[in-house]
This record gives C-alpha cells, sequence and structure tokens, in this order.
C-alpha cells in the first residue's frame, strides 16, 4: 500500500531506523511504570503500610476495575480527543497517583489512588497501541516496539532500583511518565496498515483473546509464586546477579519476538511464548525447582509482551475504529482479567497444575474457528467481561465487609522475616553431630521443620543460624543489630534494615526473632554455662593473641564508658551495662579463687547471660575467647592496685 503524499515524499530522508523514537521512549515509559509501579512497587507501598488479605485485595480489585472500565470507554467516549492529549491526560494521572502513594495513606486513599492508577493505565495503554504509528512510524516498526518493550523490562530488572525503597520505585515511574509527556506531540502520518514486513494475522480475533489472556494468566500466577514461595526460589532466582541476568534475556528475547512476527508471524510467536512458559509451569511444579525456569521464565514473558503491543498497532486485519474497539477488548480481558485469574490461581493452589497446562496447550493447537468466532465472539467476550467485572464488584465488597483476621506480633514478624528475604542468609536447621550444636543450641528436629508453612530451613548460611537466637539475644540487642549491625557485630557484612522500624514491622520482626527457641534451648544454654571448658592446647594459642585489642573490637562498645552503645542506646537498657575495668561483676559468686573466676568469665564470653542484654560471642574461637578474659582479668587487677 503506498505512503501518503507528504510522507512518501519525505520517506528517502527520513525513514531511517531509529525516527521513531519518541515511540520507543513512549512505550518504555509506559511498560516501565507499569512493570516497576502498578505490579511491584505499588505492592510493595501497601506492605508497608499493613494492607494484607481482605484490604489488599479489594485495593487491587480497585485498580483493575478502573482498568477495565478505561479500556472499554476509551475507543467510545474518547475517540473526538486527539489521541497526544489523550496521552498527556492519561500520564498526568499516573504519575500524580505514583508520587502520592509516597504520603501517609489509609485504607480509602489507597482504593482511590488504586482506581486511578488503573483508569490511567487503561487509557494509556490503548490509546498508545491503537495509535503507535504516529509516534513509531512504519519504518522498523516491530524492531521499535521490541526495543522500548525490552528496554522496560530491562530497566525495571536494575537491582538498585529493584531493591529501592517503594518511595524511589513511585518517584522514578512517575519521572519517566513525565519525562515522556513533551514526546506525545503527533508527528508521523503514516497509516498502520503501511508497514510492509509485518505478516498479518488472520485468525479469528477471538482465539487471539484466548491466547494472550492464557499467556498472561500463566505469567501473573508464575510471577506470584516465584514471589511468595521463598521454597520455589533457588540461587537462580535471587540477586544481583539474577537481576542483571533477567534484564538482559527480557532485551534479548524482546529483540527476537521482532524478528519472529515479522518472519514467522503472530501465531508461531505466541506459540513460541506459550512453550516457554509452560515449561516454566513444569519447572516450578515440584519442591525443588529446576534454575533453567529462571531464564525460560523472562524470555516467554518478552515474547508475547511485544505481540501484545505490536498486535493491534501493526498485525491486526480490521479497520482504525474496529482496531481501538477491539484493543480496548484485548486489554481489559487479557491484561486486567487474566492477570487477575492468574494471581488468584497462584494464591488458592500454590501452583500451576498440570492438566491447565495441557488444556491450554490445547487450546493453542486448536484449528482456525473463524466462521464460529465471527458468529459468537461479541456474546462471549461480553458474557466473561460481565461475569468478571460482577465478580471482581462482589469481592471487593464482600471483602471489604468481611472481617480481617487478628494476626499476632509474631505472625506479622514472620511475614516480614520472609517478604525482607532473611531466608538467603540465615538458617533455621542446627544440624545434628555438627559444630552448629556447640555454637547454635540444640540440634534440629526434621519432622518438627516440615510442619511449618513454609519451612524457613533457609537457602544458604552467610550469617549465623537463628533457631534458637531468642534463648541467646533480648529483645534490645536484636533491635540494635536490626537498626545498626556493626555496632553490636564489627565485622558483620548483614545490611541496615533500619527503615523496618518507620512501622511497625521492625518490632514485630524483632519479635518473631525472640520466640525463635526451641524446647530445650534455654536447658542447653545454661549446661554449656556451667559445663564448657577450653582445652590446654587452646589455652596456649591464646597466649600469641592480643586480648586487649579483641577487648576494643568486641566489648568496648558496650562496656567503656565512651562506648558507641553506652553512649547512643544507654537509655533503653534496664540496667546499663557496666565499665567492666571497675565496676563489680555482679554474676560471678563471691570468694572465687582466680582460676574461677577466669573460667566464669570465658563462658560468660562465649555463651553471654541469659535473661539479659549481655550476649554470648559464639562465632569467636576458643583462644580468641581466652585471651579477652585474661585480658580483663589483667585490666581489674591493675585498677584495683
Amino acid at each position: 500500500m503506498p505512503l501518503p503524499n507528504n510522507a512518501a515524499a519525505s520517506s528517502p530522508q527520513r525513514a531511517r531506523l531509529f525516527d521513531g523514537w519518541r515511540g520507543i521512549a513512549l512505550i518504555t515509559a509506559t511498560y516501565f511504570y507499569f512493570l516497576i509501579f502498578a505490579q511491584f512497587g505499588f505492592l510493595k507501598r501497601l506492605d508497608s503500610l499493613g494492607l494484607s488479605d481482605a484490604h489488599l485485595k479489594a485495593v487491587m480489585a480497585a485498580m483493575a476495575i478502573g482498568g477495565i472500565l478505561a479500556s472499554l470507554l476509551t475507543p467510545r467516549w474518547l475517540r473526538h480527543v486527539s489521541p497526544g492529549l489523550r496521552l498527556k491526560a492519561a500520564m498526568a494521572v499516573c504519575a500524580t497517583a505514583a508520587v502520592l502513594t509516597t504520603l501517609p495513606l489509609q485504607l480509602l486513599s489507597c482504593l482511590v489512588l488504586a482506581l486511578f492508577v488503573g483508569i490511567g493505565l487503561g487509557v494509556l495503554t490503548v490509546t498508545l497501541v491503537t495509535h503507535l504509528p504516529l509516534w513509531v512510524g512504519p519504518k522498523h516498526a516491530l524492531f521499535k516496539v521490541a526495543l522500548g518493550t525490552g528496554l522496560a523490562y530491562f530497566l525495571s530488572n536494575i537491582p538498585a532500583l529493584f531493591t529501592a525503597p517503594e518511595p524511589v520505585i513511585a518517584v522514578a515511574a512517575a519521572s519517566g511518565m513525565a519525562l515522556c509527556i513533551p514526546l506525545t506531540r503527533e508527528e508521523q502520518q503514516a497509516s498502520a496498515a503501511s508497514h510492509p514486513s509485518a505478516k498479518r494475522c488472520n485468525l479469528p480475533f477471538l482465539l487471539m483473546l484466548f491466547w494472550f489472556t492464557a499467556l498472561v494468566w500463566f505469567d501473573s500466577a508464575m510471577f506470584y509464586i516465584v514471589q511468595h514461595e521463598p521454597t520455589k526460589q533457588s540461587g537462580a532466582w535471587v540477586g544481583a546477579a539474577h537481576l542483571w541476568r533477567t534484564g538482559c534475556i527480557h532485551l534479548l528475547a524482546a529483540l527476537a519476538a521482532a524478528w519472529l512476527l515479522s518472519r514467522r508471524g503472530l501465531p508461531a510467536t505466541l506459540r513460541s511464548a506459550f512453550a516457554l512458559l509452560a515449561c516454566t509451569a513444569a519447572l516450578l511444579y515440584g519442591s525443588h525447582p529446576s534454575a533453567l525456569a529462571a531464564w525460560l521464565y523472562p524470555a516467554g514473558i518478552s515474547l508475547y509482551s511485544v505481540a501484545l503491543v505490536a498486535y493491534p498497532a501493526y498485525l491486526l486485519a480490521a479497520l482504525p475504529q474496529d482496531r481501538a474497539i477491539r484493543a480496548g477488548w484485548l486489554y481489559a480481558v487479557a491484561g486486567w482479567i487474566g492477570s487477575a485469574m492468574g494471581i488468584g490461581m497462584a494464591q488458592h493452589l500454590h501452583r500451576i497444575p498440570l492438566w491447565f497446562v495441557a488444556v491450554t496447550a490445547g487450546l493453542f493447537l486448536l484449528p482456525q474457528l473463524r466462521r464460529l468466532a465471527r458468529k459468537f465472539w461479541r456474546a462471549t467476550i461480553a458474557l466473561l467481561l460481565t461475569a468478571g467485572t460482577s465478580g471482581l464488584v462482589y469481592g471487593a465488597m464482600h471483602l471489604l465487609h468481611e472481617p480481617r483476621p487478628q494476626l499476632t506480633a509474631i505472625e506479622r514478624g514472620r511475614q516480614v522475616y520472609i517478604g525482607e528475604g532473611c531466608i538467603h542468609c540465615h538458617s533455621q536447621y542446627v544440624r545434628p553431630g555438627t559444630p552448629d550444636v556447640a555454637m547454635w543450641g540444640p540440634a534440629s528436629v526434621p519432622a518438627m521443620v516440615e510442619q511449618e508453612k513454609p519451612p524457613l530451613i533457609g537457602n544458604r548460611r552467610q550469617g549465623p543460624d537463628l533457631s534458637n537466637v531468642g534463648s541467646r539475644r533480648s529483645p534490645l540487642w536484636l533491635r540494635i543489630h536490626l537498626i545498626d549491625p556493626r555496632a553490636v557485630s564489627p565485622h558483620s557484612i548483614m545490611p541496615s534494615y533500619a527503615y523496618l522500624f518507620r512501622s511497625s514491622r521492625g518490632s514485630d520482626l524483632v519479635d518473631y526473632l525472640t520466640s525463635l527457641r526451641s524446647p530445650g534451648s534455654a536447658a542447653f544454654l545454661q549446661h554449656q554455662l556451667q559445663t564448657w571448658r577450653p582445652d590446654a592446647k587452646t589455652a596456649q594459642a591464646a597466649a600469641a593473641l592480643d586480648g586487649h585489642h579483641l577487648y576494643q573490637e568486641y566489648c568496648s562498645t558496650c562496656h567503656a564508658p565512651n562506648g558507641y552503645v553506652r553512649q547512643h542506646w544507654g537509655r533503653n537498657f534496664a540496667v546499663e551495662p557496666p565499665n567492666l575495668a571497675t565496676a563489680p561483676l555482679q554474676h560471678l559468686p563471691p570468694g572465687m579463687s582466680s582460676q574461677q573466676e577466669l573460667l566464669s568469665l570465658e563462658r560468660i564470653i562465649k555463651y553471654g547471660i541469659p535473661g539479659t542484654n549481655m550476649p554470648g560471642h559464639e562465632y569467636l574461637s576458643d583462644a580468641q575467647v581466652i585471651s579477652l578474659a585474661q585480658d580483663l582479668t589483667r585490666q581489674r587487677h591493675s585498677d584495683a592496685k
């Protein structure tokens, strides 16, 4: 089909690869906002506000309702408003809603903001994909769509942003929207039908709608499972390396989608995406998922995501007015309802059943049902939308009136422990017959560990085991360590979790950690305090160590008059830590010989004083413990003279 006169006259000069950079930026900003904020950052913000269960579902239902209504009504009610003006207004709504989430919020304000996020995204996505040729143009259009989509996924997986606090995520998403508002000026006049290299899809729209809905369903279910089921995660799903790898896979797979769409067509691209997601679902089905799933999952997502943008804009065989209406149906049903269905399945089943994978595979292998689709697609989609919307409205109203289950502080703290990823550095399993027992307490009973839902055995042990930390550390010590780890553990590599104490989440986590103690841990600790004794060889090795340096490093922060903890946290102690060089040692019985006093000090240094804020130093070697006790004894005798 020939280009319009003005476009044809200038095409030799203007039809370069990156003439559509405005369109690339608009696609990137839209997808970036949806991924990093609507799907992730907003949920983190709701979690930090303490919203969960019924209230959380109500807020997400409000977002879905806003998105569905905006997607369906935009092509009809806003058809006389210019596309550029529509994009400006929608981007402004999205950016404002994101910024407002950084303010103190209540349930009602969260519901309103979620509704506006859904409305803004609904208007933005349907308008953008319907009129995308105005900003991308016909030349290399699929490549530009793929580049914009891939860049959005790549930016969303940058570790510094993905792990940032929720206000930073909200401001980043809003900034992307605000920066692209000036780019909505309409410059291209090429029709979407003028793209010569795209293979248009002649399959019935109803079948394509089912395919996209199934893909979004799978995507949402697997994302929820990976984020909320720690036992499904392996080393391949966590850490900065995983995020960088995932971002690169997304970008490369998006570019591969452009090639597939132009050479093999839309059906082959969507079938390839489903094959990757179906394999991921199978790999995540068992209790020990394969690391291969972390490679297949982002590739499958990028393939169908590029198609989801390109299909209404360039590959749908329909008139412009019909293209807008069908884009609204596509994003309302596949984008919003499909996502809700996937999350609901994951919440109730915690996996994607293999029979569901098989049934969906059959859907992708169905012959072309053109005649049946032409006759029934309007009635089927209307019924599906009515049922889905009614169900969301009824569910939201029911959940708003449903009494919220009251969780104890310990139960809330366990959720914080899981949500903050403590499982990746700390274990809760003392291995029988190993040095674990001497350091961390009685050996764990596997049968009791398996009864936990989910078990928190841990992926690796970069920090100490926490099975009996409630017996070994006081609540105040735990609070100080979470806020300023190196104040009480000078060589700790743990990051600060001070932000948890801006709300009750920090205190809940302390309550949960304090509750971690096996039935025999207190008696075991007392036994160690009464019976532990270093051997003679260890005492000889202690002579080569600098006990005074060890004292300054591990003890002076609490027990020196100018110690850091003593100065900054002294008012929080019921009994201020004594100056060990001069104050009487109240926990040592009077009349002890020098050898008995030295041994008692060694035991206290190693295992602490139960029931007080004095922690043990189980991670120090026996030689270091002896050297510390000897230096302290020398200090006291020297000061006494």
